[in-house]
């Protein structure tokens, strides 16, 4: 395994966003990049439900309000509020929100599992 030796600024300013599962994303870290993990700036809007088998996420909401379903539970977003989603755990979030992602390890993109 590869690791990064260099340090990497990206502004989401300046990274154009595609379409993706949760929305409008950015990927500020890559996987092509070598580090430890990804760092996505996401949009989300109208999130379709899914899983990844074999990344963690971390979900900090940057702006916004609405709610996230994980498994059979549902719970409350709001600027400020960090997630943690293990591997395996089927969610969405449901809002206009925007997070910052944070997927260890890296390799999420291929790791995406939809459900509707």
């Amino acid at each position: 395994m590869t690791t990064q030796t260099n340090f990497i600024r990206r502004d989401p300013a300046e990274v154009d966003p595609w379409a993706e599962t949760c929305g409008a994303i950015r990927c500020l870290i890559e996987e092509s990049d070598g580090a430890a993990a990804e760092v996505h700036h996401v949009e989300i809007e109208d999130a379709k439900l899914h899983y990844h088998n074999r990344t963690d996420e971390f979900y900090y909401v940057i702006d916004g309000q609405g709610t996230m379903i994980l498994d059979d539970n549902e719970i409350e977003l709001h600027t400020g509020v960090v997630v943690y989603v293990p591997r395996g755990v089927k969610h969405k979030a449901i809002g206009k929100l925007t997070v910052l992602t944070v997927c260890i390890p890296r390799g999420v993109l291929n790791n995406v599992h939809e459900l509707e």
